[in-house]
Formats: C-alpha cells, structure tokens, sequence
C-alpha cells in the first residue's frame, strides 16, 4: 500500500543518515512518499523538501539568531504539511529543540512519532526526556550507553549500532591512495576537519592553519587535506588558507580515503571524531565557540568529556583542546606528542580500535528501516 514519511534533519550529519534510511525504505516499499526538511542527499535519494537543512544548521546558542526567521518559517510549513499530509509517520534525527517541538504537534494530531538519533540528554537537559516520553512512540539510538538511560526512565528503545559503519569503505589500499593523493613521500600527512558551519570554520579553522605552518618548519614534506562539507562553500573556506599550498580542499565524499593515509587528524568534536576513530587514525579533538555559548554549555552540560570518542571510551583516550585551551602552541605540542611519540599513538590507536568494536558491524540503516516499517502498520 502507499504511504507517506515525513521526515526533518537539520544538519548535515542528519541529511547523510535520513538519506540512507530513506534508501533502505524504498527498498522495502517502493510506494512510500517523502517529505520534509533536509540536504542535496536526502533530496536526491527521493525526499519532496519543503526547507533546507542548510538554512536551518546552527552552532552554540547565541548563533541561533542569525537563523531564527528561517527556523520559524520552517516550523509554520511544518505544520501547515503534517496537517495537510496526515503522513503515516514522522522520523526526526537529531536537531533536538525543534524536532521536539514537532514530536508535540505530531503527536496531537495523531501521527506516530520515530526518532532518530537522540538528543544528548544524558549530557544535558536531562528534563527533556519528560517530553520523549510524552512525544516520541519510539527512540532508535546509536550509541551503546544510550538504551540503557531511556529503559530506566520507561521509553520505548531500539539500539540499532551507529550508521557511520554502514559507509565506512573497507580494505582501502593506502599505498594506491597515496598516489591518489599526491602524498607518496609526505610524513606527516594530516587530515584538517574544522565542522561543517560557518561558525566553526571562522573560530576553529584559522588555528589549524597557523599550526600547520609551524608543523611546516618542521616538517618540510608536510601534507594536509581538507574534506569540504556540503554545508559549506569553497570560496569561504579559501579565505582562511591562502598561502599554504600544501594544504588542499578535497570533496567530502572523500574522506575515508583520505583518513585511512593520515599519520593524525584534527578535529572539531561532532560525528567527524567517530569516522576519524573508526579509520583509527589518532586525533586531537578541538572546539571554539561564542563565550556566551560556551559560558551557557558549561554550565548545562554534565559530562566529562565534549568528544563521543572519549565519552565511549570512558577515558580520555584523544587529546581535546576547548574553548580558551585552543591555541597554536596547544595544538601543535599536541600534535608533536602523538607524532613524534610511537608508544601515545600505539595507545590511541588500540583504544580506537576498542571502540570501533563497540559501534556494531554495519546493516545499521536496514534495522532502523524495519522499525519503521512496523510503525508504520
């Protein structure tokens, strides 16, 4: 029978992950309708969208401002769609505040409710799984400590594994991809992850890029790439990295390519530190945002760590650098221990593999498929 999903991911994360799932739902019936708000992959794997997720991504709390009139307009088409569509469910990944606020109306209307991906609760505004329990008929989460929180407090869950595993490419030749990359005599070779915002770019990159001139001084075959996500454009990014013609802007499809041949990566804390962890390539985690923002976050958020790859570990297994600790010099010791200090990195290394085991062994969108298929009956 026909049916209709409505679907919202806010992020670019979200739109890598509601594309695969919206795949593996066509696959099972091919007759299902998408609508909703997403990226370029959502919309091309078939999803009708009525916002972008482009428009809507925002960073810290203050930075919310500079999208709220998009995020409005959203909300209203929302509404006004699932009304008009009465869908026969609505998946929501990630992009917490607003996703709840649409699990509500859904939920008055009678629309059963999947969610995706959760919010981190269990680091901050843990007063907001009262709305999950009110709101949400399902929760689908993907990181192994999260089923166990939402069990305790009565809410329908499903661990289904973390879909990063179901696109990380496997037997890689680092050998051929050097060549690839144009970095067969080049140690150290780094991978240079800033996020996927505007924001991010302008708090975070320019210290990357001044630490890699340092590294340069050292380093005279240095090489570093910079996988360009589809958030952002080209011409922005340039503007931090001229004059630095060992640095390059790659595609972001690949990535993994270019992980699997780095000696270390820097990283803004996200879902990058999971694929970098995943490739185990060491890592030095880092993130700058607003004081404001930050002055907010710490005084919210109860977890001892800001990246997954630490919080899985439950040890603080990869260098992190926030905040006011971000620095050139910071970054570059932290960069110079781990190179040039073969027992660090062995140990980064073995406890990335730890968790790379932890995350489950792919089929991850298939599983979350199936759900919503037995939702959907």
């Amino acid at each position: 029978m026909s049916k209709s999903v409505f679907i919202i991911a806010g992020e670019a994360s979200g739109d890598l992950h509601g594309c695969n799932l919206v795949i593996s739902l066509k696959n099972r019936n091919s007759k299902i309708k998408f609508f909703g708000i997403g990226g370029e992959k959502m919309k091309k794997a078939g999803v009708q969208l009525i916002a972008s997720a482009n428009d809507m991504a925002v960073v810290g709390f203050t930075e919310i401002f500079a999208r709220l009139a998009n995020i409005l307009k959203a909300a209203i088409k929302i509404k006004y769609m699932l009304k008009k569509i009465k869908p026969d469910l609505l998946i929501l990944i990630d992009y917490p505040d607003f996703n709840l606020y649409m699990a509500g109306y859904a939920k008055k209307l009678g629309i059963p409710v999947m969610y995706y991906i959760s919010p981190q609760v269990w680091a901050w505004r843990r007063g907001r799984v009262k709305k999950i329990r009110k709101r949400v008929d399902r929760m689908v989460v993907i990181l192994p400590f999260e089923k166990e929180f939402y069990k305790k407090v009565g809410i329908t869950v499903d661990y289904v594994g973390h879909p990063i595993m179901d696109w990380i490419p496997k037997d890689l030749d680092k050998n051929e991809l050097k060549y690839f990359f144009d970095a067969r005599t080049a140690f150290p070779i780094l991978g240079i992850l800033p996020g996927s915002r505007k924001e991010e770019i302008k708090n975070i990159l320019p210290i990357m890029v001044d630490t890699l001139k340092l590294l340069n001084k050292r380093y005279k075959n240095i090489k570093a790439y910079l996988p360009l996500a589809d958030t952002l454009n080209k011409r922005y990014v340039n503007m931090f990295i001229q004059d630095l013609p060992f640095l390059k802007i790659i595609p972001s499809k690949d990535i993994y390519k270019m992980l699997s041949i780095c000696d270390l990566a820097f990283v803004t804390s996200g879902t990058a530190t999971l694929e970098t962890a995943i490739m185990e390539i060491p890592m030095v985690v880092v993130y700058k945002g607003s004081y404001i923002s930050f002055y907010i976050a710490k005084t919210l958020v109860n977890v001892p760590y800001i990246s997954l790859v630490n919080l899985i570990a439950g040890e603080n297994l990869v260098p992190e650098l926030v905040q006011d600790k971000l620095t050139v010099e910071n970054l570059t010791k932290m960069a110079l221990n781990i190179l040039e200090d073969e027992f660090i990195k062995y140990k980064i290394i073995q406890g990335l593999k730890r968790i790379k085991n932890f995350l489950g062994k792919g089929g991850v969108s298939e599983r979350v498929a199936q759900i919503a298929i037995e939702m959907m009956r």
